[in-house]
């Protein structure tokens, strides 16, 4: 049986089964035991069986997968837009998955994944680690970092955004306002992005001659998690302090509207008495109120990015720019103000 003429039919005829069982296992589906499904994918490994050919100039039959280690805020749905868009257009179905359900749910995906029901991967944040990616290079698929949460190997393209610029233009606006005491609230510092938007607020201060007692040092840098709870936690820390800041620059928009509820318990005014800014740009910024100054990530066009390069790839052509870094810029609202 050679793989040009590999068909469920050959297939199901080796293993001793039914087509329709190796359909099941095809798609992932219950019914079919243990040991039987693992012999059907066996089989359809050994005999490089496609469910679908791989995407080449004018064939326009094609299906890439999307997945994020979860799926609950608008910071994933932006960026599904932008791929969908791109694979509309050129006739490629996406499949998004989110692996929140832990050890189960990325057994099952991978195990979807070898049995040839994917011609790329778009690998977004943080689910490029390296058991992900070991498991998806015996694919022979094209794979996309899309902001990646580790720094990725040479070979991976990537697309994600000037984390360091939009942190440092946040800092450097509430520095142009009057503002010293100026804290931040942190993502996870495990992630690039986090570590970068920290790095983009230091340096502002250190340029301003604030690393010292009003900045870095004084106490005024609070770790989140990207949720809007920590920033809230962060924020009542922030502002019940002996000398409180002026303005906060959090990580991302969730933990900025976080500070908001923080300053409401504690009948703080925005921006009267504490300028905020967040990072993202996210929907609800311009629906908070007051409205939100922050950063502008354009997850959109990140993801629409990632899907043109996932669709050159699966096309076997060559990248001219394999890693893309895409201008973030500030977003001035209602949040912030000149100190009196």
């Amino acid at each position: 049986m050679t793989s040009s003429r590999v068909t469920m039919e050959s297939i199901a005829q080796v293993a001793g089964v039914s087509v329709p069982t190796v359909s099941r296992v095809l798609n992932g589906r219950d019914g079919v035991s243990p040991s039987t499904r693992s012999r059907v994918e066996d089989l359809l490994r050994e005999h490089g069986y496609r469910a679908r050919n791989s995407l080449r100039a004018g064939s326009s039959l094609a299906l890439f997968d999307v997945i994020f280690p979860e799926i609950e805020c608008a910071w994933e749905t932006e960026h599904i837009r932008g791929i969908e868009e791109v694979a509309r257009d050129a006739g490629v179905g996406i499949v998004v998955s989110s692996l929140s359900g832990g050890a189960t749910a990325t057994e099952q995906l991978l195990r979807r994944l070898r049995i040839g029901r994917t011609d790329g991967v778009i690998l977004a944040a943080n689910t490029g680690d390296e058991p992900m990616r070991s498991a998806l290079s015996s694919l022979n698929v094209p794979v996309v970092a899309l902001d990646p949460a580790i720094r990725m190997p040479g070979e991976v393209p990537t697309v994600d955004a000037a984390n360091w610029a939009g942190a440092h233009a946040a800092t450097r606006h509430l520095l142009d306002l009057g503002h010293r005491r100026i804290a931040t609230i942190t993502g996870d510092p495990g992630l690039r992005c986090s570590q970068a938007r920290f790095d983009g607020y230091r340096a502002a201060l250190e340029e301003a001659g604030l690393a010292g007692g009003a900045g870095l040092s004084g106490g005024l840098v609070e770790c989140g998690d990207f949720l809007h709870r920590s920033g809230l936690d962060a924020g009542l820390r922030l502002l019940t302090r002996d000398q409180p800041p002026t303005a906060i620059f959090a990580a991302n928009d969730h933990m900025a509207l976080g500070v908001y509820e923080a300053a409401r318990r504690l009948r703080v005014g925005i921006p009267e008495q504490l300028s905020v800014v967040g990072f993202d740009d996210l929907p609800g910024a311009g629906w908070a109120s007051p409205p939100l100054t922050t950063v502008r990530q354009p997850l959109q066009d990140m993801g629409r990015s990632a899907a043109e390069t996932l669709l050159a790839l699966a096309r076997g052509e060559t990248l001219d720019t394999p890693h893309v870094r895409m201008t973030t810029s500030l977003v001035v609202r209602e949040s912030t103000r000149q100190v009196s």
